[in-house]
């Protein structure tokens, strides 16, 4: 136990380096550290919460649990993907100012997306490790068969941005947790309406304030970088904090949901289909997945991204 709050606290210190570092290129303008100010932001921001969960509770996602952790970065990359394959259609951000070279541009895509699940699940995770809400529960519901109810709404949630695209486009930030959470359940994996039925709630607020503060997090270090994201939403685009419009924010907490959800469902295939006898098949699909990766970054750079530096 000591050994490990050692290796912590090493993390917490390195990360309040890297953030050290990422404000001093804002203050004096350090051009080659605002074009990669997304890096000086996130990757420390993961080691200081691994750092601080190893602190407080003795465990730790990089150091007791590397292979998975790796694995949760990969899935990352994939799973922001599908909304960056949604957003071909909704046209709701943009990339501006991007790094010209193709393979320094791709790389880079990979290992910002990356960043977005554990980002998230650790904030959920250090903020339930500092005692947030206790005892949050209520008492336990029957609404009998909910999985039907939450596969059809979770498909309307899908499809009514794509129809409906400049009215609808906010449902996409919940779509995924009603269509896959079902899926999570009847495989036997972990289920967050499931919780919610047996009155669970602490897991569900810290997700939804972790949610928030991640947002606030991603908006305020975009905001000074050269290399950014920008909205280009065809209503609510006002009263901007950063480059999110304000009412933007309210999409941080469901998609936080929506991101343990899908965890959830890729944990739950990689333990029931992806297994060591099929050794195969899970090789298989991280070969699709990495085609998948092409095909989105090659997208992205027609479709997405407004302009690239000189």
């Amino acid at each position: 136990m000591s050994n490990l709050k050692y290796l912590a606290n090493i993390e917490i210190i390195l990360a309040l380096s890297g953030w050290a570092v990422g404000l001093w290129g804002i203050i004096t303008g350090q051009a080659a550290i605002l074009q990669y100010l997304y890096f000086f932001a996130w990757y420390p921001y993961i080691a200081f919460l691994d750092g601080l969960l190893g602190r407080v509770r003795g465990k730790s996602w990089l150091l007791t649990q590397p292979r998975h952790f790796l694995k949760l970065f990969f899935w990352s990359t994939t799973t922001w993907l599908i909304f960056e394959a949604l957003n071909l259609f909704l046209k709701n951000w943009g990339y501006v100012g991007v790094e010209p070279v193709i393979w320094v541009r791709w790389g880079g895509y990979a290992l910002a997306f990356a960043t977005v699940l554990p980002g998230v699940l650790l904030t959920a995770e250090v903020i339930d490790a500092l005692g947030a809400f206790p005892g949050a529960k209520a008492r336990p519901c029957n609404p009998g068969p909910w999985q039907p109810v939450s596969l059809l709404l979770g498909t309307a949630l899908l499809i009514l941005p794509l129809v409906l695209p400049r009215y609808a486009f906010p449902l996409i930030w919940g779509a995924f947790f009603f269509l896959l959470d079902p899926f999570c359940d009847l495989l036997g994996g972990e289920s967050l309406i499931a919780r919610w039925i047996q009155g669970e709630r602490r897991q569900h607020l810290c997700l939804l304030v972790g949610g928030l503060v991640c947002g606030l997090w991603w908006e305020a270090w975009n905001y000074f970088a050269v290399t950014q994201w920008v909205y280009t939403l065809p209503v609510l685009n006002f009263w901007k904090v950063f480059e999110m419009p304000l009412l933007g924010y309210l999409g941080f907490p469901p998609f936080a949901l929506e991101v343990a959800v899908m965890y959830n469902f890729l944990t739950v295939l990689d333990e029931r289909v992806l297994t060591t006898p099929r050794r195969r098949f899970s090789y298989f699909s991280y070969a699709v997945q990495l085609a998948f990766w092409i095909m989105m970054f090659a997208a992205m750079d027609a479709w997405t991204v407004i302009s690239y530096q000189q």
